[in-house]
């Protein structure tokens, strides 16, 4: 799947974390504390969502009103993965449902792909940064653990990052967004592209060629190109 344009991944971290016995109880994790969240912890996302909710592995869980794990399929080929919860996404308790969502929605429709059944969204952190700042590198390191979970039940063969937050969190990569967008990386029998946050677009409203709605577009049509590709479409 190497494509000339993908970045060199031999020194991007891996995953060596161990499963949890058989009679593992994920309740026996303490959520106060910096405990590794092992593969395979989590039966369900339904489970995840519970104990996100009493969480405080970091400062963020003092304010949230609720976390915030996920909306879409848990079948989807396409993992959607953003930096972390709004206002209104802690209001409702879902990733990607104010302004940047409804972009992000229209976006995915532009190619004939549903928010709700072709692709799983969520986000780094699960808990709203206080005024929507970005997540710091330790909130993001409390919260791996519910992602990487999150991508094992999942199962997508692509994810899209957007924003450099998400970038860095999962690949380690620390190269602006505007770098590195578009291209695809491969780790792991999966296919990764950094794509720009809608948030972004949001403040960038030009469509002019070489700006950032309208290499968005090309994005998002080669991602419908390779799922197509993937499928045997």
């Amino acid at each position: 799947m190497a494509t000339e344009d993908q970045i060199s991944l031999f020194n991007l971290p891996t995953s060596s974390s161990a499963p949890p016995p058989p009679d593992f109880d994920p309740e026996q994790i303490p959520t106060a504390a910096r405990v590794p969240i092992p593969a395979g912890t989590y039966e369900t996302m339904e489970q995840m969502q519970a104990h996100c909710n009493r969480c405080f592995r970091c400062a963020l869980g003092q304010s949230r009103t609720n976390a915030v794990v996920s909306r879409g399929s848990m079948q989807a080929p396409i993992m959607i993965v953003g930096e972390g919860p709004g206002q209104n996404e802690d209001e409702q308790g879902k990733p990607f449902v104010g302004k940047s969502g409804q972009l992000l929605d229209k976006i995915l429709a532009s190619v004939n792909l549903s928010a709700e059944q072709d692709v799983f969204i969520c986000n780094v952190v699960k808990c709203r940064p206080p005024e929507n700042r970005t997540p710091t590198t330790d909130e993001a390191e409390a919260c791996k653990g519910y992602l990487m979970e999150q991508i094992r039940l999942v199962n997508p063969k692509i994810i899209l990052l957007t924003g450099a937050t998400a970038l860095k969190g999962l690949l380690g990569i620390k190269q602006g967004i505007t770098k590195v967008r578009g291209q695809w990386i491969e780790q792991d029998d999966r296919l990764y592209m950094p794509i720009f946050h809608p948030a972004y677009l949001l403040r960038n409203q030009s469509r002019e060629r070489g700006q950032p709605k309208w290499l968005m577009w090309q994005d998002i049509q080669a991602v419908k190109t390779r799922l197509d590709e993937i499928r045997g479409a």
